[in-house]
């Protein structure tokens, strides 16, 4: 920090930050049908209140917006909005991805706008922030896999997988993203407070962390932990040395979880997850039906959100039996959605982007730690998403993309601007994520409903005119209305947000009674390539020789229809 007094809003504001890095993963109460969804609301809204506290100290944001990243992002952000204008995606997926992406664009470019001062600031704000996070997960985790029964739900999430945390994300992914985060803070935050005996148990309990969500992406980025010790020369001979050993801390704890299990009789969900192996066939799958898409559709894509609708309506016999609703893997993702121009425009600006924060982490200066530091927040959350899809999340999302903003060069020679555009997109993002909240209880009440609650056809009528949860609400009119005119509208709307079995199911019958039979056999194949056991019961009818007359479904379509025509 600068050796002036701090000003009282500077005093103020890193506070905002810490807030929004710290407080949306340890949220665990939540409502059906999203699990996550208050987090990622609590994060857009703590992201929002970080800009206004930091709009002041921004002058020079205007050149940023050149930037590559900012030119990224800004691509990005045009595909929801014009997929819902021209490509029929509805309303309330193409606004809420657009809110996401708008809220990291802003972020991206408050950050790059600081002085040099104030990034270090901002930094080590951030970093407090991701520490406070995974020391309180790390504690969550513990509970998880040693005492579940603690676990209420409310305030800490359970497992749904014996023997693995989950952290109060819910999926062990993201909590060893979060304990990746955790040790780059750690390692920032020691080296500049001189704190470095505190770095190695910081370490260890990231590292412990991580064998207990067994997540291979995790191991594979406690590689990463170690190899920045062996490239980083100028961090301290104690925090390398620290960082060189979190492949040992790996063994250890591995160690001792397998002497715990052995002795109690509980399950190690790492021993057991690693023995299907380092890879997953599904994902590969899922990898080479995305890139056949791709190929099909290389100049457009099959459009912003609409990877699950193409995939699950094109024929692949060998298919993944999982639903995907991602490639997890962001160029494939955006290759597929997007098309190659497009896709290939945006990885280009990203790439040139981290090139840019490479070079500036590489050279010598005052800020060299953080813009290092920062980098590997950035490099971190970016292996994950070769293998997943954290970015997609806003509680991953706004901090990666505030952490970019402070790896990358500030502009040179900034015009000093207003304050108040950030101010409004700060004080946007607190008001539209309060509104979504009251929105989403519209949705809330048609899979929870109250005691005194509307008869369900009201429920889901008022569901449907939700701003952002509208094909929540879609997909219980498709699943629970008669098969037929109104069921199938609710379909095609919902069908953009995930396909299952049972919308299949449903979609079919409701093709069928509105006359199209070969439609409805079309979209009986796809449940039949699914190999899922709500279609296996449905198909038994086709076996049952005393249920007359046979159902059309039983019966292979006749030819191909592309998914389109199904929208």
């Amino acid at each position: 920090m600068s050796s002036a007094t701090p000003s009282p809003a500077e005093q103020v504001a890193p506070l905002g930050l810490v807030i929004a890095a710290a407080l949306p993963p340890l949220l665990a109460y939540n409502q059906t049908p999203a699990a996550t969804l208050y987090n990622q609301l609590l994060a857009l809204a703590g992201w929002g209140l970080a800009l206004v506290l930091w709009a002041r100290a921004t002058p020079g944001w205007r050149t940023g917006l050149h930037s590559p990243a900012a030119i990224a992002l800004s691509l990005l952000l045009i595909a929801p909005l014009s997929a819902v204008l021209w490509r029929g995606l509805p309303s309330s997926l193409g606004l809420g991805a657009a809110a996401i992406i708008g809220a990291g664009l802003a972020v991206l470019l408050v950050a790059q706008g600081l002085s040099p001062a104030r990034r270090l600031l901002a930094a080590e704000a951030l970093c407090w922030g991701l520490l406070v996070a995974g020391g309180v997960s790390i504690a969550i985790s513990l509970v998880q896999v040693f005492l579940p029964d603690l676990a209420d739900g409310s305030v800490i999430a359970r497992s749904g997988i014996p023997g693995r945390a989950v952290s109060n994300l819910r999926q062990p992914n993201h909590l060893a993203s979060l304990m990746m985060w955790m040790a780059v803070a750690a390692v920032f935050i020691t080296e500049r407070r001189g704190w470095r005996h505190a770095l190695a148990p910081l370490l260890f309990a990231c590292v412990f962390t991580v064998v207990l969500s067994a997540s291979r992406t995790g191991f594979i980025g406690i590689g990463m932990l170690a190899l920045w010790g062996i490239v980083d020369r100028r961090l301290s001979r104690g925090a390398r040395l620290a960082l060189l050993a979190t492949p040992l801390m790996l063994g250890v704890s591995w160690w001792l979880m397998a002497l715990w299990s052995a002795e109690s009789g509980h399950a190690f969900g790492a021993a057991s997850r690693l023995s299907e192996g380092a890879g997953s066939p599904s994902r590969m799958g899922i990898l080479r039906n995305a890139w056949a898409l791709t190929v099909a559709n290389p100049l457009l894509g099959v459009g912003w959100g609409e990877f699950n609708f193409a995939w699950s309506l094109t024929p692949f016999p060998g298919r993944p039996i999982a639903f995907f609703d991602h490639t997890h893997n962001l160029p494939s993702q955006l290759a597929v959605e997007l098309g190659l121009p497009w896709a290939g425009a945006v990885l280009a600006l990203l790439a040139w982007g981290l090139g840019k924060a490479w070079l500036g982490a590489a050279r010598a200066g005052e800020d060299a730690p953080l813009r290092r530091a920062a980098l590997m927040i950035v490099l971190t959350i970016g292996l994950h998403s070769l293998l997943e899809y954290p970015l997609w999340y806003a509680y991953f999302l706004l901090p990666a993309c505030f952490a970019l903003g402070l790896a990358l060069p500030a502009g040179e020679g900034a015009a000093a601007a207003s304050p108040r555009p950030w101010q409004v997109v700060g004080a946007l993002l607190i008001a539209g994520s309060a509104f979504a909240v009251w929105d989403y209880h519209r949705v809330v009440v048609i899979y929870a409903p109250a005691e005194d609650a509307k008869p369900l056809n009201e429920r889901i009528a008022d569901g449907q005119r939700s701003l952002f949860f509208a094909h929540q609400a879609d997909y219980a009119a498709a699943t629970s209305f008669p098969p037929g005119k109104l069921a199938l509208a609710a379909t095609r709307r919902t069908a953009f947000s995930l396909i299952d079995a049972r919308l299949l199911m449903h979609w079919s019958q409701s093709l069928q009674a509105t006359g199209d039979v070969e439609g409805a056999r079309f979209l009986a194949d796809r449940l039949r390539e699914f190999r899922n056991p709500t279609g296996d019961t449905w198909f038994e009818r086709c076996q049952d020789a005393t249920s007359a007359p046979a159902m059309p479904q039983c019966t292979p379509a006749s030819g191909v229809r592309d998914w389109r025509s199904l929208r």
